[in-house]
């Protein structure tokens, strides 16, 4: 289902983005609309799935120090590939893809032993696995929250 959002909907988005515990009575004048009006317009972009409002983590802070993409060729079944892959506590993040891998999975991990073991125990040994190659991150260096609204 397809939504469309007008400027106050994208103007709403873009402020929780920036806080998303503002009340509706402080929001409400950011927008131009009464905190009611505020308040409904957040409920059906909540229930239209287009808003959700989460709270957001820095694996850094958390001591996730080990951090890498694992790009993965699949034999035959990519859908039950990305299942397995996804279901690993470590993942955080796994898409099916085309081109040159079949499924895409970021990886947080507290150290460089515990990501070694997710790829050579966990990842490599899910049946349909042809070949993996990680790449490892350094650091985080972009991370947006606000695309779509602007």
């Amino acid at each position: 289902m397809h939504v469309t959002l007008d400027s106050i909907d994208k103007r709403i988005i873009a402020e929780l983005q920036g806080d998303g515990r503002m009340s509706y009575a402080d929001l409400a004048p950011l927008v131009g609309l009464s905190p009611a009006a505020t308040r409904q317009r957040v409920q059906r972009l909540t229930d239209s799935g287009v808003l959700q409002v989460v709270a957001v983590t820095d694996p850094l802070a958390l001591g996730y120090t080990a951090m890498a993409m694992f790009c993965i060729t699949v034999e035959r079944d990519a859908q039950s590939v990305a299942d397995a892959v996804g279901a690993l506590p470590s993942v955080i993040y796994a898409v099916l893809s085309a081109g040159g891998y079949d499924v895409l999975a970021e990886v947080l991990c507290e150290s460089n032993d515990e990501l070694f073991n997710v790829l050579n125990n966990d990842v490599r040994t899910i049946p349909g696995v042809r070949e993996v190659q990680a790449f490892p991150y350094f650091r985080i260096h972009t991370h947006r929250f606000s695309w779509g609204v602007r």
